[in-house]
C-alpha cells in the first residue's frame, strides 16, 4: 500500500447524504472535477469505498 492515488470528484454532492458530503470534504475535495493526490492508506481507501459512486480514482 504505497504510492499516490489521484482522486477526482466527478458527481455533485448536492443530493448526497450529509455523511457522504463530510467524507468528500475529508478527502479535500470541494468543487466538481477537482483532483487531489492522497497517499494509498487503509483509511483513505475506506473513505473512497464509502463514496465511490461520486469519485473517479486513478
Amino acid at each position: 500500500m504505497s504510492g499516490l492515488l489521484k482522486i477526482t470528484l466527478t458527481k455533485s454532492t448536492i443530493c448526497a447524504p450529509k455523511k457522504h458530503c463530510a467524507v468528500v470534504a475529508g478527502l479535500g475535495l470541494s468543487k466538481l472535477n477537482q483532483t487531489v493526490e492522497r497517499q494509498d492508506t487503509a483509511p483513505i481507501r475506506g473513505m473512497i469505498n464509502k463514496v465511490s459512486h461520486l469519485l473517479t480514482v486513478e
